[in-house]
């Protein structure tokens, strides 16, 4: 859920915060500290209010932060296995119906937050300048990309914002519901153009009487190109080596042997060992 002003257009004190909570794909609906249901059309402006601060804040180019902040250190987790799909280019695969997740996941540790202030955290994919296309093995620029709103499809909050530092600070913070789709269907999924190399950019904007950004950071290691199936044959054999739930691509494509034999030959080395616990969700949303 995420932080919702009043109908008046301000923010309450801290006893009068609203918070908008998630009921469905495409519902919202705004509460008020006493349970009362406001009209859904405040759950948007709210959503809307917080999305044109992080672009205000990044058009002004303010220095992030202040003196509570000025220690924040964002770092990326798994960097060792995301920097193995950047050597020979990550792909990403996307579907008109969003059906599938981000692998590797996207997962950051945040240190030097305000334990007692409240924190959104927010997730966009900034798109490259050209598009891309598989050629004789390897990925080529092939042309100019869409224009950067075409390109640009929306901003993903994590589910558990808004929360305080002390939250976000005491586990590593997961992005791994965030589905990927060519087709804009709504639903809370992130539209991207295919054959267009994206970088996750990663928001984080305290919320209170008045939205401020923080930070905004991103890694090279997480860069990926959009796609509708795989074109590297490599990339299919680290997913399905790194992914435990992504067996179904298992098929007459790539045997268990031709897997071992490019990792083998492409990625020579100590193995990486990942915790990934991905118990609750089918196999095919983990490709």
């Amino acid at each position: 859920m995420f932080l919702c002003p009043d109908e008046g257009g301000g923010l309450t004190g801290e006893r009068g915060v609203w918070f908008c909570v998630l009921c469905g794909p495409d519902r919202r609906r705004a509460v008020r500290p006493d349970g009362t249901v406001c009209s859904p059309g405040t759950a948007e402006r709210c959503m809307s209010r917080l999305l044109s601060a992080v672009e205000s804040e990044l058009q002004a180019g303010r220095e992030k932060g202040d003196p509570t902040e000025r220690e924040l250190r964002v770092t990326l987790e798994d960097a060792e296995l995301w920097r193995r799909f950047q050597h020979i280019t990550n792909e990403m695969i996307v579907t008109k119906n969003g059906r599938y997740r981000m692998f590797p996941v996207l997962k950051v540790s945040v240190s030097g937050l305000d334990p007692s202030s409240m924190y959104s955290f927010l997730l966009d994919f900034v798109p490259a300048a050209c598009r891309w296309k598989f050629v004789n093995g390897e990925w080529v620029a092939a042309g100019r990309a869409e224009t950067r709103g075409e390109g640009r499809g929306g901003i993903y909050i994590h589910p558990d914002s808004p929360n305080f530092g002390a939250h976000w600070m005491k586990a590593a913070v997961t992005f791994n519901k965030v589905k990927l789709t060519n087709k804009v269907n709504g639903g809370g999924q992130i539209m991207l153009n295919s054959l267009h190399k994206y970088e996750p950019q990663l928001h984080i904007v305290c919320v209170g009487s008045r939205h401020r950004l923080v930070s905004n950071v991103s890694f090279k290691e997480t860069q990926f190109i959009a796609v509708t199936a795989y074109q590297n044959e490599e990339i299919t054999a680290l997913k399905i080596r790194y992914n435990p739930f992504a067996k179904a691509f298992l098929d007459s494509q790539i045997s268990t042997n031709n897997i071992s034999k490019l990792i083998k030959h492409k990625h020579p080395g100590p193995q990486v060992v990942l915790p990934y616990l991905f118990s609750n969700y089918p196999c095919s949303a983990h490709c």
